[in-house]
Formats: C-alpha cells, sequence, structure tokens
C-alpha cells in the first residue's frame, strides 16, 4: 500500500512539472523571462517540489479516501514564477498563459493514451490509466475560476481592467475557497463531468 502511494504521488508530481513548465514557457514565448531566469523553465522535478502541495497534501487526501472519505485528492507544485506585465500583450497573454498548464496536462494525457496501446493487460495498463486520469482531473481542477487557479487567470484576461483589479483580491482566501468548496463535495460536481468530457474528446474509456 505504502508504495501505490509513492506511485501515484509521483504521476501527480509528473502531472504538475509539466503543467508548471507549459506556464513558464508559454510565459518565455510571450516575452517574459521571469521563470527562465530564476532557473524555473525546467523539467527538472526538483525545480518544483513544493512539500506541503506536492506531497504531504495529496498525501493525506489519499489517505482519507482510502479510510472511505468522498474527497477529491488535489496538490499543487511550487508555481513558476510569471510577471504579466512584461508580457507582450498583458491583458491576452495571461489568457494564453493560464490555459497552457491544463492544455500541457490534456497533451500529455493524449500522449500516454496513444503509449497506453503498446502495453500487455495488466499492471502496465492500470497505471497508465491512472496516469491519464490523474492528468485529465488535474486540468479540468485548475480550470475553476478561482484565483490563483488557472481559470481565473482567463477570467482575469476577459474582464474589464477596474472588475479584473477586484477580481484578483479574492486569490489570498482563494486556498480556503478551495477548502470550503472540496468539504462541501463541490470539487468533485465540477470536475468530473469535465474529466468525463475530455475523455469522450480524446476516445478513452475511464
Amino acid at each position: 500500500m505504502f508504495w501505490e502511494y509513492v506511485a501515484v504521488i509521483g504521476m501527480f508530481f509528473c502531472a504538475m512539472v509539466v503543467h508548471e513548465y507549459a506556464h513558464g514557457w508559454v510565459a518565455y514565448k510571450r516575452g517574459d523571462t521571469t521563470a527562465k531566469d530564476m532557473g524555473r523553465l525546467t523539467l527538472n522535478p526538483l525545480k518544483h517540489i513544493d512539500p506541503f502541495g506536492t506531497i504531504l497534501l495529496p498525501g493525506i487526501l489519499m489517505y482519507l479516501q482510502h479510510l472511505g472519505v468522498n474527497i477529491f485528492v488535489f496538490g499543487y507544485a511550487k508555481p513558476v514564477p510569471v510577471n504579466f506585465m512584461r508580457l507582450k500583450n498583458p491583458r491576452r497573454d495571461v489568457i494564453w498563459v493560464g490555459i497552457a498548464g491544463p492544455a500541457a496536462n490534456v497533451l500529455f494525457a493524449a500522449a500516454l493514451i496513444f503509449a497506453r496501446q503498446f502495453f500487455p493487460l495488466g499492471l502496465p495498463q492500470e497505471g497508465m490509466g491512472i496516469f491519464i486520469i490523474i492528468n485529465l482531473g488535474f486540468a479540468a481542477f485548475n480550470m475553476i475560476p478561482i484565483p490563483p487557479l488557472d481559470g481565473s487567470r482567463v477570467v482575469m484576461g476577459l474582464l474589464p481592467d477596474k472588475m479584473a483589479m477586484q477580481y484578483v483580491k479574492l486569490e489570498r482566501y482563494g486556498f480556503l475557497i478551495i477548502l470550503v468548496l472540496l468539504y462541501l463535495g463541490l470539487i468533485d460536481r465540477v470536475v468530473w463531468p469535465f474529466v468525463d468530457i475530455l475523455a469522450k474528446l480524446l476516445n478513452v474509456q475511464l
């Protein structure tokens, strides 16, 4: 059981690294070199570990799930730094930077779906299936429009300036809001239907 937890947390972490790298790469392409300058524009996992968000939080949630608690498992890596004011077109590019992470997870899932065809039935297929679900779930979760999740970056780019400034102030309460919604079971009601939609688009049976 211990090694199963380790394996799943490792899958979560891989999904997070791909996710954060995509944010930094798109920001770099749109004019912001902050992540590159700080040595964070890399797939080196050691650069992205957040002890609480990457290891402890998903571990606790998975353990609670194992005990029978109906709870959505999530985590986060150390966010890649982005200076939105250095982007070529901040209003537009903040949307692209926000979408980049979830899009990378969907593409990663698509690559895993393709790779799974070459494995025999059994443990490798089961593990790949979990990895696919983790990436699709991570993409769906991050598109929830609660600051600082990626969906909020899309909303920020679409709102008028004054409304966007008020909206971004929610970020200080974002984690608390997510925990409350998690406790109420509302995160599951948003994420899993979206995961089903993504799975159907990718023509995969979860």
